[in-house]
């Protein structure tokens, strides 16, 4: 009972909390970037308030690796699902392109490439092949994120799979996504050695690992399961949200002056 009574976020809660936070860490990291194209590490220069509202963004993907495991159990037509998120990913691509096309390149793809190749990697781990087969299907969609180099290569397919073998054994799923967690926090802090400075490094390390916990909390603690009010209008809404949110913040970029570092 006591756990139930912590169980006040549905499905769609979770997923606004999920992108409001992804916005406005987006909203600073990408106008940071817009304004300082060669300057890749600008974004670590920020105030500290600043920084660490950037660092909350990361609370949006474990949220939407945790929907899409959760989705595969739960959609009436698996293949529809994994063709509605290649539409979206397509879409989402065109607005990429628009306004990271100067500063990334062709080759840099959006995180819902990611998200479809970790609900392939589930449909084929669920498969009637054998387990090698089916592993080296996994590697397959894990390789192509880095192919696209799309957000989260090669972490985000993982951190899916996982979320959906071990759904009903919470302790070794834990464990699981806690150690996939530090192995990314840690490749990407360590990259940051010698280029940022070493408090702003442990700063950055501790807010990921925190965010990323948060996040892993709120799925299992505190989400009840639920549908939300409006699931028809929430689905759509979460879908066109994200190419939107690329172009509302190119426009906030236009109405800015440069932003400042500390």
């Amino acid at each position: 009972m006591q756990k139930e009574r912590l169980k006040v976020l549905d499905r769609d809660a979770m997923k606004y909390l999920a992108i409001g936070l992804m916005f406005v860490g987006h909203l600073i990291s990408w106008i940071v970037l817009l304004n300082h194209p060669d300057d890749t590490l600008a974004v670590y220069r920020l105030p500290l308030w600043a920084l660490l509202l950037e660092e909350a963004a990361l609370f949006c993907p474990p949220v939407m690796f945790f929907f899409i495991a959760d989705g595969y159990k739960y959609t009436r037509d698996r293949k529809k699902y994994a063709l509605r998120l290649l539409i979206f990913a397509g879409i989402t691509q065109l607005f990429n392109w628009f306004v990271f096309l100067e500063k990334d390149g062709w080759r840099s793809f959006n995180v819902i490439f990611t998200l479809l190749l970790g609900l392939l990697s589930i449909m084929a781990w669920e498969s009637k092949l054998k387990l090698w087969q089916k592993i080296g299907l996994v590697i397959l969609c894990d390789a192509a994120t880095v192919l696209l180099f799309s957000e989260w290569m090669l972490f985000g397919v993982l951190f899916i799979l996982m979320l959906h073998i071990f759904r009903d054994k919470p302790k070794p799923r834990f464990l699981v996504y806690m150690l996939l967690t530090l192995l990314h926090t840690g490749i990407c802090t360590v990259a940051l050695i010698g280029d940022v400075p070493p408090l702003t490094t442990v700063v950055v390390f501790l807010s990921e690992l925190f965010v990323m916990t948060a996040a892993y909390l709120c799925m299992t603690v505190f989400y009840n399961g639920k549908k939300g009010k409006h699931p028809v209008f929430a689905k759509w809404f979460f879908y066109a949200f994200y190419p939107a949110h690329y172009m509302i913040i190119y426009v906030v970029k236009l109405c800015m002056d440069k932003v400042p570092l500390s």
